[in-house]
Parts: structure tokens; sequence; C-alpha cells
């Protein structure tokens, strides 16, 4: 199975815009997030041979700016798309989305979205003092569990966990958003240990893990790191 890096905030080269934000295609036919601006997610995808026409479904991890900036443009070109959101979203948001032609699908649990893709169904959580809900992108491949993340903001272990009691298996790759910007050492440290005894073999955190963060897992993960850049193809 195959993730393609589509935004985020460091290029592979020159050819790829960046920004705030995530988006990765995965299989060439689920699309988890679309970063900030469409123009931009376009412009890569363009860049990357990738065909509007085959994507058939689009996961929405959280109703913030940045990882559903993009969508507008991807629904304006495709519309009738599937697109999966929380319950909890905006209702603005999900009248846009209609709007737009897109077929809206609010997801409470666990669910199937594609053939050995999952959404981990709404996961609530608490930022800028008021409840936000978030789901997360699950893979089931031979390597192992993968799991995409748009920013974690409930908690990256706490989305894990929720994972492990849904399906079964060894954690293969964590990658996206950890939520860990501007967080100090003492608690950066006990999650990537604690990433270390759930058995997660590799991690490509990316968007707002944040620079101390990511070194920290760089030093921990050593070459089961992963540098997350637009234009790169992960295989998992």
């Amino acid at each position: 199975m195959q993730i393609k890096i589509l935004f985020d905030s460091i290029a592979s080269d020159n050819r790829f815009s960046t920004g705030w934000g995530v988006s990765y295609l995965v299989n060439g036919k689920v699309l988890f997030d679309t970063g900030e601006r469409s123009d931009k997610l376009l412009r890569n995808m363009k860049n990357m041979g990738i065909a509007l026409s085959d994507i058939e479904a689009i996961v929405i991890s959280h109703d913030h700016w940045d990882h559903r900036g993009g969508l507008w443009g991807i629904l304006k070109k495709n519309p009738e798309l599937k697109v999966y959101t929380c319950p909890h979203f905006s209702k603005r948001f999900k009248n846009r989305v209609k709007s737009h032609g897109g077929q809206l699908i609010e997801i409470d649990k666990f669910t199937q979205v594609y053939k050995d893709i999952y959404t981990t169904g709404e996961i609530g959580g608490r930022y800028g003092g008021k409840y936000i809900s978030e789901q997360a992108l699950v893979l089931k491949t031979p390597k192992g569990i993968s799991i995409l993340t748009g920013c974690a903001h409930p908690g990256i272990i706490k989305i894990i966990e929720n994972i492990k009691k849904n399906i079964p298996g060894d954690i293969y790759l964590v990658a996206g958003g950890f939520h860990l910007t501007n967080k100090h050492k003492k608690t950066i440290k006990p999650i990537v240990d604690r990433f270390k005894r759930l058995g997660i073999k590799k991690t490509a955190p990316s968007h707002c893990t944040g620079k101390n963060a990511r070194q920290i897992f760089k030093e921990e993960y050593n070459s089961n790191f992963i540098e997350v850049k637009v234009g790169q193809i992960v295989e998992v």
C-alpha cells in the first residue's frame, strides 16, 4: 500500500508547493485531508501525476482551515465524491460540502471506507478550551497497521489506543501531526517512550508535531524515523 505526501511544510524539491496543513493520498483512491489551499494541493497532485478522477473518497480529520482548505477545489473539479466527516463538525462545513456536490457521510465509530482502509470515527478532545472532534485513518497491510493523523488534538496516544481496541495487529507506522508544538521535553519524551512500548516500528511526525518533538522522535527512532516531504511516496 502506498501513501503519497501531497501537502506539508517541507518539499522534496521546488516543483511542489508547501504550507500549513497536511494531505495524504492512500493507494491512489482515498484522500486524507486537503491542506490549506486547493491551488497548492492541485499543483502538487499534477506534479505527482495524480488524476483527480481516480480519487473515490475524502476523509477530513477535523474541521480546521488547514485540513479542509483544499477540499473545495477538489469538489469543484470532481463533485459527488464521498466526504467522510465527524458528526460534530460545524453545520457550516457540512452544508458547504453538500453545496459543492459532495456526498457527506458522518462517521461516529470505527468504519471501513475502502478495502483495508478505515476511519476511527469521531474521537473527542479539547482545543482552545472547547470540545473538538477528530478522526484518524487506519491502513491494514501485510507489514502491520499504519495510522495517519491530521493534528491529533484528542492526544496521539489516545488515538492509537482507540485504534488498538478496534483492529488487531502490530503497528508499523504512525504519521502526521501529533500536536506537540511548543511542548516541553518532559511532555514529549514519555510519549516517545509509549510509542516504543506499544511496539510502533516507524514514525513520520510532521505538521503540528513541532521541531523539538520531531528531533526527539528522530533521535529515538534513528533509521526508522521518516522525514515527511511533499512529493515522497511511503510504502507500508
